[in-house]
């Protein structure tokens, strides 16, 4: 299978399961959203925190030329290995703290 394709397939499965093994402390949801076609993957929560109104993104990542940049990763424990664990290559996953460290 091309590796491309099996990147979307594993970041999809990920944050599907990602947004489901949350417990529920709270009103506030978490919902999967991937898009293939352009390249985005993310996990956003919304709901109400006691009372103020929340609409954060949790977890960000594009998939750009065969690699994996992590915009943003808010989850405990992270979802990087995760993805590693599930078979994306180490070396094909950059956050965004090493994409700013290359300019």
């Amino acid at each position: 299978m091309d590796n491309l394709l099996n990147y979307v397939k594993i970041l999809k499965k990920t944050i599907q399961d990602a947004a489901i093994d949350q417990p529920s402390l709270q009103a506030i949801k978490l919902y999967p959203v991937c898009d293939a076609d352009s390249g985005h993957f993310l996990v956003l929560a919304t709901g109400w925190d006691k009372q103020c109104w929340i609409d954060n993104v949790l977890f960000h990542a594009r998939l750009v030329d065969h690699q994996i940049i992590i915009e943003e990763d808010n989850f405990e424990e992270g979802l990087v290995d995760m993805l590693i664990a599930a078979g994306i290559k180490r070396e094909d996953i950059v956050t965004s703290s090493q994409q700013a460290l290359s300019f």
